[in-house]
């Protein structure tokens, strides 16, 4: 096997991964997707590997740049503090082993809330600000998704092109 198609797939599977990745935060998300195309252009050693790297490189650029301004310009807005989203964090993992699939949203969201009612110490108030997150960290994610898959069919697109010429 031709070492350019080896490293397609492994690279192509990478970002696969990557852009599940940007969903289930356990796994790598936007960062193994921007390593695994530059390891493309890298062995691919043309000019048509770097431009779609350059061009997919933005993407995920910006989708990891939206979803960082799009949850912590929602969560100053509403004064919540990075630790509820880090105690969120914290037991959606441990909800993703205890309840498989759903854990970790189910754990995200209740770690969140746990963390906003011993903050706010009223039942409404906790309720409010943990939607609030929580609606700004879907927002967040689903922003990356869309840039990330951008991302991925700008690499599916200069695959087919690199072995159509071939």
């Amino acid at each position: 096997m031709d070492a350019q198609i080896f490293w397609t797939i492994v690279c192509g599977v990478a970002i696969v991964v990557g852009v599940v990745g940007v969903i289930v935060p356990v796994l790598p998300g936007s960062i193994l997707i921007g390593v695994s195309l530059l390891v493309w252009a890298l062995v691919l050693g043309s000019p048509l590997g770097w431009i779609i790297f350059g061009i997919a490189a933005v993407f995920v650029a910006a989708g990891m740049t939206s979803s960082a301004v799009l949850t912590g310009r929602a969560m100053k807005a509403r004064s919540i503090p990075g630790r509820s989203v880090v105690i969120g964090l914290v037991v959606g993992v441990i909800g993703l082993f205890v309840i498989p699939v759903v854990g970790l949203l189910l754990g995200f969201a209740a770690g969140l809330f746990l963390s906003e009612l011993a903050r706010q110490r009223e039942l409404r108030p906790a309720v409010s600000s943990s939607l609030a997150a929580l609606k700004a960290t879907g927002l967040g994610i689903l922003a990356e998704f869309g840039f990330a898959s951008l991302a991925a069919g700008t690499w599916g697109v200069g695959v087919l092109i690199h072995f159509m010429n071939r």
